[in-house]
């Protein structure tokens, strides 16, 4: 039986109700000053609210300002079942003070959460196993729970049956000491755990991965242990309850360094002398600690370490605390000892065996050091300067120090994430931390955008931090949002955060998505929690908030937040109610923080605002967003949802042309209009595209593209609202269109309609709308964030599709910058244009692979890279394909890019997803399931797919699967967005031939 589509929640439609809607008749009066609460009689008998009149007075010329009409519209959206209304209407009063103000954002809607029991599965097998299954059925449960317990590696009975740990002991200190031979790459180790038992118990359960462990005591006395490798746990039977109290656990094991991203791993790189070099280095989150010395690797599970390092004298070693002591212990070992840290989660512990220089500065009462390989000592100064700026914008900002003595910043030669937050030990790949001496202000930005990133989790996740993964967001989103907030001072032509809401926006809209806090529960599910709902969605709602509060509040509430919760554990909700305390209630129907969050935390997607107008009566309605509504999981909630809006006059007026909503786009919904609504702001665009600020067009032809696809909009309506784009030039919504247009000639080009593609890309309606754009582009150095940006997404569009001058003027500039030997400058932000141009040919590529070989610029290097990967030869692309994936000559932490590069063009994403299909083990040994690296890889290889042959070959290879990766929630993304790139082309192909 096929599920019912979800229906729009219309308030004009809706049949459920026989009395009159009700009205707030703004044309009644002529009120000089927007509406006050105490006006407005409220009459709580249907489900829609119009507004009408909206407004009498015209204001002087001088005083339209379009952006200080963003108004609060006062309206409620109620659910069609609810049988109770607040006496009250939403409007909060708003004085008028002659002029125009700044628009203001409001809590407009009353929605309803829909509780959802789930049963626990732990309780399915108690009683399932536990019953004595006869021919008569189950007549009489087990008197033991032994049927629940699994087996460990000796055949006895594990003594836990969940994959979370047992409540009843807690770490209190970890004694930690370890040794690497980074000749033979293993390391010897051991733990001495100081716990508090606080609940009798006649067993200690905790995390161990990949160890022999040797011997092991507790309170001095031997002990034996059980091991259930599935769940990575061990544990220690005792014949008697442990009594309330402290007790001593010590483990002596050994280990293989990982060869893997995680864990304790070994890491490589070949210096400028052509030796190679190794180091050992850690990445922790999420569940890796264990796979380093025995441990309770949860995040409540905190606790104090004090960790001692056996070296070579050739090497250094770091961790999170400042070093206290070296001893020489003969034979070329020193150990060194390092300060007892605060308290703090085991994913943040971090540890480092390497032969690194750093400089160093002081902020406040903070050693801030930044460490690399010694060929790379001269990229280290911007990261130093720009984390002790940061620091002390955080300092001021949360009004909580940063409480460690010292902050380093270290630059891994071979390292999987962007970065990693180890409290005191914040790690880095080297392209986001190292800045060279001809690197562009856009390199500096992504590196500055980083730092900013995980300084931020100093507070958001280190000193606070979530209970349980399901609130990973609480770490993720807080860091993103504050990355933003603390560089708007460092770029403020470019803003980059527009983009972010936009993907965020992209990944929510599909039925595959989750909630920003849901339950996990597997390994597989807590590493698939790294997505962008977690960063840029939460990142997005925080915004959202920050924007309803008023000034000052959102800061006054998460600093409270922080000095309430430092060192501890927290949830969703103690941030909502911490933010309460500061903004007791949005309006006059008692609407909380946590009440008008939880809409957004606890339910998937995001809400559509359409707005229908007729005459002087405007209506608005809500519904779950989806681009594919069949087969939907969407319980029907309703949002509360902070409402702005734009038009042409300054305040509330009968002569209103034409309104936007969702102003500068901070509300994470979109919006719709019906016919006239669209025609009129399509129209004002037209006659003065600044009627509107760049962040708003970008947004509607975002919004637009996103109805189109939903099929809530005809693809014609998109082509009127881009006719404008000829007169556009500002960056925002220029590089937002060629993204939408670039989505939609990859499609027609995968689907070897090359007459369509083609004739795209030469139509007076599509590419060349921005022909004259690309041909005004300089190719020399420039200094703006914001047109660097705009020319390097122009200009690397025109290349790819061989349109105009570029790709003359592109190889001339590669001869001119080789032939030179690297004196005559490429502009860094036109490098990875011109290197995709040079790569075309065999000579240029040998050229280029030669340079990826000896470079020691990173970011020149990653543009290098990715000028390798985009060549149209098959050879060369299995080759990239074995190298990057094997590590011999390219790194395996590239093989994601390397994958999502080939994948973009017609000659590569075949045999890209054939490699991925035939290497998946291998693959899947590299990267862990469910991994943001396996997300990558999965979406890549396949979002471009829009035929039935492609979709049934993808549904056969991942339902093949089984425990590798079929229930992982990426694989439902990709089947779902093969399926709407199919619905989408078959609904459109005709009305392209005809535009085009």
């Amino acid at each position: 039986e096929k599920p019912l589509a979800p229906q729009p929640r219309n308030m004009i439609e809706n049949s459920m109700f026989e009395e009159e809607p009700d009205v707030v008749d703004l044309a009644k009066e002529s009120p000089s000053y927007p509406i006050d609460t105490d006006d407005v009689v409220y009459e709580p008998r249907s489900s829609r609210l119009l507004v009408r009149g909206l407004g009498e007075n015209d204001l002087d010329e001088d005083e339209e300002d379009y952006e200080s009409s963003a108004r609060l519209l006062g309206m409620s959206f109620m659910n069609r079942s609810s049988n109770q209304r607040s006496a009250a209407s939403s409007y909060i009063r708003q004085h008028y003070s002659g002029s125009c103000s700044m628009p203001s954002t409001k809590t407009m809607v009353v929605g309803v959460v829909v509780l959802v029991l789930v049963a626990s599965m732990l309780m399915v097998l108690y009683f399932l196993l536990g019953c004595n299954f006869t021919t008569a059925g189950c007549q009489k449960t087990n008197s033991t729970m032994d049927s629940i317990y699994p087996n460990s590696t000796n055949g006895e009975l594990f003594p836990w049956a969940d994959l979370r740990l047992p409540c009843s002991v807690h770490p209190v200190h970890y004694n930690i000491t370890l040794h690497p031979d980074l000749t033979i790459m293993t390391f010897q180790g051991s733990v001495s755990i100081l716990v508090q038992v606080l609940n009798e118990t006649k067993n200690i359960v905790l995390h161990s991965s990949d160890m022999n462990i040797i011997k092991a005591t507790f309170d001095g006395k031997e002990v034996h242990f059980l091991e259930y490798k599935p769940w990575q746990q061990i544990a220690f039977k005792f014949p008697e309850d442990l009594k309330k109290g402290q007790y001593v656990l010590n483990i002596t094991y050994t280990a293989n360094l990982s060869s893997s991203y995680d864990g304790f791993y070994n890491s490589s790189y070949v210096d400028t002398n052509g030796i190679k070099r190794v180091l050992a280095a850690t990445q922790f989150e999420p569940l890796a600690a264990r796979k380093a010395f025995p441990c309770f690797d949860e995040p409540a599970f905190k606790s104090t370490f004090t960790i001692k390092m056996t070296r070579e004298s050739k090497y250094i070693s770091l961790s999170n605390m400042p070093k206290v002591i070296t001893t020489d212990l003969k034979n070329g070992l020193e150990e060194d000892e390092f300060e007892k840290s605060v308290n703090m989660s085991t994913y943040l512990v971090a540890f480092i065996v390497a032969d690194f220089i750093s400089v160093s500065k002081n902020v406040s009462k903070t050693k801030v050091s930044v460490y690399a390989v010694p060929d790379k000592k001269e990229q280290v100064q911007y990261a130093l300067d720009t984390a002790c700026k940061l620091l002390e914008f955080y300092n001021s900002f949360f009004k909580n120090e940063y409480p460690l003595s010292k902050l380093d910043l270290v630059a891994i030669p071979d390292f999987l994430a962007g970065a990693m937050e180890n409290w005191g030990l914040i790690t880095f790949r080297e392209t986001t931390l190292l800045v060279g001496s001809n690197s562009s202000a856009i390199d500096k930005q992504l590196v500055t955008s980083v730092i900013a990133h995980e300084l931020a989790h100093q507070w958001f996740g280190n000193l606070v931090t979530m209970q349980w993964w399901n609130d990973l967001w609480l770490n993720e989103g807080f860091a993103t949002y504050m990355q933003y907030i603390s560089i708007e001072s460092v770029f403020p032509g470019l803003d980059i955060f527009l983009n972010v809401r936009f993907k965020a926006l992209a990944k929510d809209a599909l039925n595959s998505s989750h909630p920003v806090s849901t339950v996990v529960s597997t390994p597989e599910q807590v590493e698939e929690m790294f997505d962008s709902v977690s960063y840029e969605k939460g990142a997005s709602i925080l915004l959202m908030l920050n924007a309803t509060l008023t000034d000052g509040e959102f800061q006054k509430g998460v600093t409270q937040y922080l000095q309430k919760y430092k060192l501890s554990n927290t949830k969703s909700e103690n941030l909502w109610n911490s933010l309460s305390q500061v903004r007791t209630i949005f309006n006059k129907q008692n609407l909380s923080v946590s009440e008008m969050m939880n809409t957004w935390t606890v339910h998937k997607g995001f809400p559509l605002v359409t707005v229908k107008r007729s005459g002087t009566q405007v209506t608005l309605t809500q519904e779950h967003f989806l681009l594919n509504a069949e087969n939907s999981t969407d319980d029907s909630s309703l949002w509360h949802i902070p409402l702005t809006y734009v038009s042409d006059k300054c305040s509330v007026l009968n002569q209103v042309k034409w309104l936007k909503f969702n102003v500068r786009s901070d509300g994470f919904y979109i919006v719709h209009y019906d016919e006239e609504g669209w025609k009129d702001l399509i129209g004002a665009l037209k006659e003065d595209m600044n009627v509107l600020s760049c962040k708003d067009r970008a947004a509607l032809i975002n919004n637009i593209f996103a109805l189109s696809r939903s099929g809530k909009v005809s693809f014609r309506q998109v082509l009127n609202l881009m006719d404008y784009i000829r007169n556009e030039n500002e960056t925002a919504p220029v590089t937002e269109a060629l993204f939408q247009l670039g989505q939609i000639y990859r499609l027609l080009d995968k689907r070897s309609e090359l007459d369509l593609a083609s004739r795209m890309t030469v139509s007076a309606t599509s590419f060349d709308h921005f022909g004259s754009l690309m041909e005004n582009q300089s190719w020399d150095l420039e200094t703006s964030v914001s047109k660097m940006t705009l020319r390097s997404a122009l200009l690397e569009m025109a290349c790819s599709l061989n349109i105009r001058n570029c790709t003359t003027q592109a190889k001339h500039l590669f001869d001119q910058w080789f032939t030179s030997n690297k004196t005559s400058q490429i502009p860094s932000d036109l490098m990875r244009t011109v290197f995709k141009v040079a790569a075309q040919t065999d000579e240029g590529w040998g050229k280029l692979l030669d340079m990826y070989k000896h470079s020691i610029n990173d970011p020149e290097k990653h543009k290098t890279l990715e000028a390798l990967a985009s060549t149209q030869d098959v050879w060369k692309i299995i080759w990239i394909l074995q190298k990057s994936l094997d590590g011999s000559e390219i790194q395996t932490q590239e093989f994601p890019l390397v994958i999502n590069t080939i994948c973009k063009s017609f000659a590569g994403y075949l045999y890209a997803w054939d490699f991925v299909k035939e290497n998946w083990d291998k693959i899947t040994q590299k990267f862990s399931v469910g991994s943001f690296a396996i997300q990558s890889i999965i979406m890549s290889a396949t979002s471009q797919f829009s035929t039935k042959t492609h979709l049934v070959e993808a549904q056969n290879f991942f339902s093949s699967l089984g425990t590798k990766g079929s229930q992982m929630r990426i694989v439902q993304e990709a089947i779902e967005t093969i399926k709407l790139n199919m619905r989408w082309m078959e609904n459109n192909l005709n009305t392209l031939q005809s535009w085009l």
